[in-house]
């Protein structure tokens, strides 16, 4: 009687089960709990010296950090509002003007310090690494306070922050420490003792700060960057971040002058102008200091330095007749929406040195994201300058007319294997998805 009373009063297995589950997840919790650094009266903007300002405003373009913390169309500048799209949804970018409210004005400078290096917001709230610590945690205190200092001096702006997009399971921020437990190991900066000064500032910056291996380096299944395969090329909302190593398709070396007048104006004479996600790139290193802007020249002409084009520039043949008799859609495509432009002794092409076609490197790539890309969405002017732009045709040609006009241009002027299942990359695109 006693026993079967115990039995009643016992758990059954799987009810020991789930305790022990819960049990975790409570350790989990405590483990996953940062606290909330305390809220400061804003700074006067006076209490900051000019000086430190100015480098932080360079800091800051050379961080591209408004590209993520301004809404398209409009949006003040570092109020938020710019919908990063992953795999797992849309996170915006929040609002960093010194608001009290809704920005970061009560922010001190150790809660900013600790959101860059560790990606912990002022509240204690983990934060996406959509926000790159990964790279900013490697920066060092006088590059972080001047940031603060500039930050800090801008415009308030009252502005809520837009809710993020994603799965509901992922909404729960300390699930994030655990995304951090596996992949987070903050970055740390020492100068290479066999490089030039000009190299040693072009790789801090450039690793650091402007974090181009956020886009360029491809990510696994979980949105961590592949640290094993830096540069190799990645996929970005649709659009090909193209290898900054030695498998860089372009056909004509990136040497540091044609760098650096790429990454100031968003146009090289001997490859082609910026576009999708790389466009606003140059438009903030325009405002930043030129020195540091040839630093970081000089670090990705290095990492550029075996690519094929560096050690030999390739011929680069016209098959204009092979290329009608494969695709004669592609063919009439051309010359009624892109010849007037592009073809040989076009008005346009004959303006400043204006790069031909097949200098660009989205014909040599190993996959048609940028050439569909670029059709689809058109491009912007170079800064500086009245061209070249290029209109959207997404609206006026068909799936099956942009990937017949793909499969002609890649067959004309292109380099490696074709491309297959084209108007279905088409129809990805439209969607902002890799073919």
């Amino acid at each position: 009687m006693l026993a079967t009373r115990a039995r009643r009063r016992g758990l059954p297995w799987w009810g020991w089960g789930l305790l022990l589950i819960a049990l975790l997840f409570v350790v989990f919790l405590v483990w996953a709990h940062r606290p909330a650094i305390a809220a400061e009266a804003p700074p006067p903007a006076a209490s900051f010296a000019p000086a430190e300002v100015a480098y932080g405003k360079d800091l800051a373009a050379v961080g591209n950090c408004i590209s993520c913390h301004q809404a398209p169309g409009g949006g003040k500048p570092f109020a938020g509002g710019y919908g990063v799209v992953s795999p797992f949804g849309t996170i915006y970018g929040t609002n960093i003007t010194p608001d009290p409210d809704t920005g970061i004005g009560r922010w001190s400078y150790l809660a900013f310090a600790r959101a860059m290096r560790e990606g912990v917001a002022r509240n204690g709230s983990h934060l996406y690494p959509a926000f790159p610590y990964d790279h900013f945690s490697a920066l060092q205190d006088r590059e972080l306070r001047a940031l603060y200092a500039y930050l800090m001096t801008r415009t308030p702006v009252r502005a809520e922050n837009r809710t993020n997009g994603l799965f509901l399971p992922l909404r729960f921020r300390p699930f994030i420490a655990g995304w951090k437990l596996l992949f987070f190991r903050p970055a740390h900066w020492s100068p290479d003792a066999g490089q030039s000064a000009a190299w040693n500032r072009g790789a801090y910056l450039g690793e650091a700060l402007a974090h181009c291996g956020g886009c360029h380096t491809p990510r696994g299944r979980l949105g961590q960057e592949l640290k094993n395969k830096p540069f190799a090329g990645a996929f970005v909302e649709g659009w090909y971040a193209p290898p900054l190593g030695s498998t860089s398709p372009a056909v004509r070396a990136w040497t540091q002058p044609r760098l650096a007048e790429y990454l100031a104006t968003g146009l090289s004479r001997s490859h082609a102008a910026a576009a999708g996600p790389m466009n606003a790139v140059p438009h903030n290193l325009a405002t930043a200091d030129p020195r540091e802007v040839a630093a970081l020249a000089t670090y990705y002409a290095r990492t550029l330095r075996d690519a094929r084009a560096s050690r030999a520039e390739p011929q680069l043949p016209d098959r204009a007749e092979a290329a009608a008799r494969a695709h004669p859609l592609g063919a009439a495509t051309f010359a009624g929406a892109c010849a007037a432009c592009h073809g040989e002794g076009a008005p346009m092409m004959v303006q400043d040195g204006r790069p031909a076609l097949p200098l660009g490197s989205p014909l040599h790539e190993d996959n048609p994201a940028d050439t569909i890309q670029i059709i689809l969405k058109g491009l912007a002017p170079p800064l500086g300058r009245t061209g070249p732009i290029m209109p959207s045709f997404a609206a006026s040609l068909t799936d099956a007319q942009v990937a017949e006009l793909v499969g002609y241009m890649k067959a004309r002027w292109g380099t490696g294997p074709d491309w297959p299942n084209l108007e279905r990359a088409v129809g990805r695109a439209r969607k902002g998805k890799a073919p």
